[in-house]
């Protein structure tokens, strides 16, 4: 079943997104209220949005990196910022992004073509030793014990030390220093055989060079093309150890960019490896200082792990979800702290479409709006559209250059591929993301041409499927009409409204009077005749749609004098008033639901909520108390009478609080359990806890076992991924 367009908020859905407007780069428009959306993290108050890196999550074909690619191209335009990105999959032996980096003056710098020198003269000392010890990791990530490290060390300041080859020469036969010669050569053993995987070994050429250049530090954009590399090879992590090690200490220190960027593609790979995870680790930490944004993209955050996922999740302050599964989707939501009517929505997004939340509390649903040229550098989606046009014959004229489908001799439109990534929708076609001229409140408007009228029938052909008693196949017809129409020519178009109307007539032909009259009633508070768009247009402009027409009657003897033609506007009037009473009707039953739903929520109203869970072996207690006045929730976690309690941990709404025992007389004792006070809007509203916890076997400075659970004031308490009811006994 196709989703219906949220085409007019107060129809379709709640007003869920708040009234926060955001400064910057207009990215696209809300589904839920129509507003256009923007956004540059750096220009927005840091009491909104305290941090500015972003995480973008998605399926095969979601738009995530469509989305990614167009965000950049805007801001080095429109705000001089500076990208760096390590970019691992494209198309054709060429990366996503080489396309939009060489069009905005860029450089590609392709693995395999250039060679580096870890232990350059231009590297200071101290960034030399961190460059050979990521790539060390990155071969052999057991290999540096402390006393391997004192080895390398002694060796990096040896006169042979201008190459790698030098380097391993140092750990093989070394001088003697502090130490004899004899056992710092035995230290260094396993770090020179890592090394010598890239002197001698399958990554030879790839880091021995010895007067190999440092890439450029003042071009708009630079990306590093991994993709011919073979995706399990260990130079992919070696070189994201290298390119990362190099933004954190020569390009942060050397651009002179109001802002810059690291993109993270595939960020999968580069966040699992030892060898770059603690860097890019810290670059998160330290962004804020760095004026960095790091703008990770990957498909999901299940390949993490759960600590990985849950530290990365936390860093990142902006977040913008494409269609996954659902039960990916209740792990994102958990992690992100997402209400459930946005963990709801993420499995039915189209391409181009998702969830996003910036900073602590706004959520909204945006569909990315993209110019023809845009959608051309940011199109992946080449060899799909050579097997669909292979498929069709070659009777079929295309250009397999253009990112964009070009209109028919006969004047019918043709759907554009829009899909970034590498999958395939085989349900709904792709919306066209193309800007329109649409009016807001606040007087937004795109400044992209809208795409000209055309004459259709897809009004007439819903209109006939609910004739024919085909009800389903109209209301999925109604519904892609719209969405295409909204997405062409905006949301207050006249092309757009029209949909409510040929809506009306499909559910009254299919036995819903009551929404028909809904739909109609919200025509008539638009201001138009409810049957306007029906209307034949005057003059050369060409008739965009025409509604059912009879079949010719047979030509009157010219004898016979015409009947007098009848006044209409009267009939009109008052089908408007009724529908306008009609709509005053729905609008009274609307409210009567709402007070019906609120009083059943007060009346298993508690004020209190609690679970016993089991972590690391150890019987946890959660507690949630609310306030009288419902705006205030104090949480808590506890474990009375668990003597192999040794941490506790609890984090909500980007709230921490952590205790550890302390040894005290003949026992071990908590000074305080973990405890946090949050604001809360909705006093009927989930809220959702991760605990962690360390039993018997925890150390300092490890990280502890731990749970998602969400608490109801009504006294239930749930599993955060399983959605399993959890017990709990207040006695």
């Amino acid at each position: 079943m196709i989703r219906l367009p949220s085409s007019h908020a107060a129809i379709t859905a709640p007003l869920v997104a708040a009234s926060t407007t955001f400064p910057g780069i207009p990215i696209g428009r809300s589904m839920l209220d129509g507003r256009a959306f923007h956004l540059s993290p750096v220009l927005t108050p840091a009491a909104l949005l305290p941090s500015t890196n972003s995480l973008a999550l998605g399926g095969l074909g979601s738009g995530k990196s469509t989305t990614a690619k167009t965000r950049a191209r805007r801001e080095v335009l429109e705000n001089a910022h500076q990208y760096v990105v390590i970019d691992s999959f494209g198309e054709d032996a060429a990366g996503e992004w080489a396309p939009l980096t060489r069009s905005l003056g860029g450089r590609v710098i392709e693995a395999g073509s250039f060679t580096l020198n870890p232990v350059s003269s231009q590297f200071p000392r101290e960034v030399r030793e961190q460059l050979v010890r990521s790539l060390i990791l990155a071969v052999e990530p057991t290999a540096l014990t402390t006393q391997a490290g004192h080895a390398l060390q002694h060796a990096l300041s040896h006169p042979k030390a201008t190459a790698l080859n030098g380097v391993v020469d140092a750990l093989v036969s070394p001088e003697d220093g502090r130490w004899p010669a004899a056992r710092l050569a035995e230290w260094g053993e396993s770090v020179a055989i890592a090394l010598s995987r890239y002197t001698e070994g399958s990554l030879r050429g790839l880091f021995d060079g010895q007067d190999a250049a440092l890439p450029p530090t003042d071009l708009p954009i630079l990306s590093f093309d991994f993709s011919r590399l073979d995706r399990n090879s260990p130079a992919i992590p070696s070189l994201m150890a290298a390119v990362t090690c190099w933004v954190e200490h020569v390009w942060l220190r050397q651009s002179a960019a109001v802002h810059r960027h690291l993109v993270l593609e595939e960020a999968w790979q580069i966040l699992l490896s030892p060898a770059t995870a603690e860097l890019i680790q810290r670059l998160l930490k330290n962004s804020r200082k760095a004026a960095l944004s790091l703008d990770v993209v990957m498909h999901t955050l299940s390949d993490l792990g759960t600590g990985k996922a849950q530290d990365l999740a936390k860093l990142c302050e902006i977040a913008h979800v494409g269609r996954l599964g659902p039960e990916e989707a209740a792990i994102v939501g958990a992690l992100l702290g997402l209400p459930q009517w946005a963990v709801d929505t993420i499995p039915t997004l189209g391409p181009g479409q998702a969830v996003w939340k910036v900073g602590p509390a706004y959520v909204d649903v945006v569909e990315t709006v993209l110019s023809e040229e845009e959608a051309a550098l940011t199109d992946t989606s080449s060899r799909r559209r050579r097997a669909q046009q292979a498929a069709a014959g070659p009777d079929v004229e295309h250009d397999v250059a253009a990112a964009d489908v070009q209109e028919s001799a006969v004047g019918e439109p043709v759907e554009e591929d829009c899909q970034d990534d590498h999958g395939q929708d085989p349900v709904e076609p792709a919306p066209v993301e193309r800007a329109a001229h649409a009016e807001e409140d606040g007087g937004d408007e795109w400044d992209w041409e809208m795409p000209p009228n055309v004459v259709d029938t897809r009004h007439l052909d819903a209109i006939r499927a609910a004739r024919e008693g085909r009800c389903s196949e109209a209301a999925d017809l109604a519904a892609l009409g719209e969405r295409e129409d909204i997405t062409n020519h905006g949301i207050n178009s006249d092309e757009a409204i029209s949909w409510l109307a040929t809506r009306a007539q499909v559910a009254e032909l299919c036995g819903s009077p009551a929404q028909a009259a809904h739909l109609r009633a919200t025509v008539a508070r638009m201001g138009k005749d409810v049957d306007w768009y029906d209307k034949a247009t005057s003059g050369t402009t060409p008739e965009w749609y025409r509604g059912p027409q009879p079949e010719p009657p047979a030509p009157a003897d010219d004898s016979t004098p015409a009947p007098q033609r009848r006044r209409t506007w009267p009939y009109v009037a008052v089908v408007a008033a009724l529908a306008v009473t009609a709509g005053g009707v729905w609008q009274s039953a609307a409210e009567e639901d709402r007070r019906q739903e609120h009083k059943e929520k007060a009346a298993t109203y508690k004020g209190r909520s609690g679970a016993e869970v089991d972590i690391d072996g150890v019987a946890t207690d959660v507690l949630a108390s609310w306030s009288k006045d419902g705006k205030r929730v104090v949480l808590k976690v506890q474990t009375p009478g668990q003597l192999n309690a040794k941490y506790l941990r609890l984090d909500a709404a980007g709230e921490s609080a952590v205790s550890e025992r302390k040894e005290g007389q003949g026992d071990w004792w908590f000074a305080k359990y973990p405890e946090i006070a949050l604001p809360v809007e909705d006093p009927f509203a989930e809220v959702t806890v991760r605990v962690a916890v360390g039993g018997d076997t925890w150390k300092g400075g490890a990280r502890a076992a731990s749970r998602t659970i969400r608490l109801s004031p009504t006294g239930a308490a749930y599993d955060g991924e399983t959605g399993k009811r959890l017990p709990y006994n207040p006695l």
